[in-house]
């Protein structure tokens, strides 16, 4: 089941989820809806209903993580599941790292929530390198493993921008000044 958008805010107020998380994940929302919309509208075959509520719930396992421990990612995933929110599930499982991309494959609604979050710091539309050096900062420390980790999922991210903006008439700079068109 997909659930609604009434039905994603109510699973965010039933996991505590914090609100600075919700805002985030409001604002992932709507960047992958404005891609999904417009590769929808370039000929792109990706259900706009399972992107949505996949960006709403992206970050539903992120509290309980922050409290408990693990990976966010994945207990986000465990929750969809325990919900029968099967066709969401893996949008979340996979919104840290995505398994198994294939660059000239179909594009698929788990690239679009997992581009989305990659370009939203907090509740900004950021670019892929601010929210890189952001991550870096955050995690990376003085880890070298973790910091290759961190830039080649990035790397993958760029890859994945690539595949995006081939179907779409505007670049990925462009996203912010659309969403807020009144910001100058």
């Amino acid at each position: 089941m997909v659930p609604s958008v009434e039905e994603c805010y109510a699973l965010m107020a039933e996991c505590r989820m914090l609100d600075n998380i919700r805002e985030h994940s409001v604002i992932v929302a709507r960047v992958a809806e404005l891609i999904a919309s417009d590769l929808v509208r370039a000929g792109v075959d990706i259900a706009l209903d399972k992107i949505i509520a996949g960006a709403l719930l992206h970050d539903i396992g992120k509290t309980m993580c922050l409290e408990q421990g693990g990976d966010h990612a994945q207990v986000g995933r465990d929750i969809c599941l325990q919900r029968q929110l099967h066709e969401v599930a893996d949008i979340v499982g996979e919104h840290v790292r995505l398994r198994d991309f294939q660059p000239q494959g179909k594009i698929s609604e788990k690239e679009i929530v997992y581009y989305a979050d990659k370009r939203v710091n907090h509740s900004s539309v950021v670019s892929l390198d601010e929210r890189l050096h952001y991550i870096l900062d955050r995690y990376g420390g003085r880890n070298s493993e973790i910091c290759r980790r961190i830039r080649a999922n990035f790397s993958q991210c760029k890859m994945v921008e690539e595949k995006l903006f081939a179907r779409l008439d505007y670049v990925p700079t462009d996203i912010s000044a659309i969403l807020n068109p009144d910001v100058s």
